[in-house]
């Protein structure tokens, strides 16, 4: 794919995996009847494997097999892959076996799961390598600090992108020199793109001569938008105010509709989840009382919107309640018990804050909320650390997917300035669509974590 990658990454996969889907079941009725299907044949098992694989899809997006992440290598593509395929064969034949519409003989089930597997390997692993592969654009990478260095080595160790990085240039401290090793880069490189951080002092300064190099046909893309398309996330190194000022519709932005859609589904999801999660209540009850006898809920302080202090429940993990009040060390001397370790990883501990929701003091998707104290080391540390409240906090958030050193029972400054890259990508680009991927990929995270 040519030029800048773009959401249309995940378009084509969804696509491909849809045609593989079809081609599947025509093969496997081939195999089955040994011939090509007639048109009465596949309209015979069209209802049921419509859906199915409309839900295989689903799984599939929820599993992650459409996401651009780095992470997403080869050897994890193959667990996700067959992860995924396992799962939809236990729906398949759950479905097969208990809906009325699924009348095609099971046997055609199974055959079907085997050659869609086999398919979906070589669409995956042989075919989309070919038809993804082309002359890739060169480009000129302009600007300094750990984010770009994570954007060089991202577009230039992956496949994925329509352009490689013939050189990355640090700007000078002095300008008329920048402009000269910007210029001779160009030149000797042929580049046709050059990606910039547009905020650094010295390349600001230069604006005028990039604005130039657009007559000489060359793409100038800010590195700031280029590296949130990239990761997900926002480039702490290239935010400053001019970043909020020209972002402030999406951080600030009243969304009225927005926000009232969200809130309504808030109150439906947190009185049913409520309802439903009391089915725990009673497990939970008898565990803890078993370990230690202590009490069974806590409640904490943490910080919420507009730096308003809520105070959220939990059930009780460790064996005592600190509300975050760390030592000297900066870290707690509060044990996670061992039934507070599995309601902890598998977020049971979490269900009470239903109530939190209901009462507006949360959301279901939004960052995770703080302890006060923590709260003021990092807003006196990390820039715009206060940003994060400008939305509700939530049961789960974009963080807690994709940021795996999620710091915990001390004080992280660095793990929290990383963290704080995810929460302002989705402060900036928060909708129901993405509220919605978030819920689907934590109930999957959680699926996995059950299973270990």
């Amino acid at each position: 794919m040519n030029g800048v990658p773009v959401s249309r990454v995940m378009t084509f996969l969804i696509i491909g995996d849809l045609i593989a889907y079809v081609f599947s079941l025509i093969f496997s009725l081939a195999i089955r009847y040994g011939q090509i299907p007639s048109k009465s044949l596949l309209l015979i098992h069209a209802p049921a494997f419509l859906v199915l694989i409309a839900v295989f899809i689903l799984v599939n997006f929820i599993g992650g097999l459409y996401d651009k992440q780095s992470s997403l290598t080869r050897r994890r593509m193959r667990g996700l892959l067959l992860r995924a395929q396992i799962a939809n064969a236990i729906i398949g034949i759950v479905f097969f076996y208990f809906a009325p519409v699924a009348i095609a003989p099971k046997t055609n089930l199974f055959i079907y799961f085997a050659v869609s597997t086999a398919v979906l390997f070589v669409w995956r692993f042989v075919m989309y390598p070919v038809v993804t592969v082309s002359k890739k654009q060169k480009a000129i990478l302009i600007g300094s600090g750990s984010d770009t260095d994570d954007l060089y080595g991202e577009i230039n160790g992956s496949l994925h992108y329509g352009l490689i990085f013939c050189e990355r240039i640090i700007p000078k401290p002095d300008l008329k020199e920048t402009i000269n090793v910007i210029e001779e880069s160009v030149r000797r490189n042929e580049a046709v793109v050059i990606v910039a951080d547009l905020r650094d002092p010295v390349i600001e300064s230069a604006t005028s001569f990039l604005y130039s190099l657009i007559y000489s046909g060359v793409q100038i893309i800010d590195g700031a938008k280029f590296y949130e398309t990239i990761f997900d996330r926002i480039p702490l190194s290239m935010v400053g105010d001019r970043w909020f000022l020209e972002n402030s519709s999406g951080v600030l932005g009243n969304r009225r509709v927005y926000d009232s859609l969200k809130r309504l589904i808030d109150i439906i999801v947190s009185v049913v989840g409520g309802i439903v999660s009391t089915v725990f209540y009673p497990f939970v009850y008898i565990a803890i009382k078993l370990e230690d006898k202590g009490p069974i809920f806590i409640s904490q302080p943490r910080i919420g919107k507009n730096n308003k202090l809520v105070q959220i429940f939990k059930f009780r993990s460790m064996n005592s309640n600190d509300n975050g009040k760390y030592g000297g060390n900066g870290r707690s001397s509060n044990q996670v018990t061992k039934v507070g370790g599995f309601i902890r990883r598998t977020r049971i501990d979490e269900l009470p804050q239903f109530w939190n929701v209901f009462r507006g003091d949360m959301s279901l998707v939004g960052p995770r909320p703080e302890f006060p104290n923590l709260v003021n080391i990092y807003e006196e540390h990390i820039p715009y650390y206060r940003a994060r409240h400008l939305v509700k906090p939530g049961l789960c958030g974009w963080a807690q997917i994709y940021h795996e050193a999620h710091p915990h029972h001390s004080v992280a400054t660095e793990d929290t300035r990383d963290k704080l890259s995810y929460d302002l990508y989705y402060i900036k680009n928060r909708s129901l669509t993405l509220d919605i991927k978030i819920i689907l990929r934590t109930i999957q995270i959680l699926m996995n974590r059950v299973g270990k």
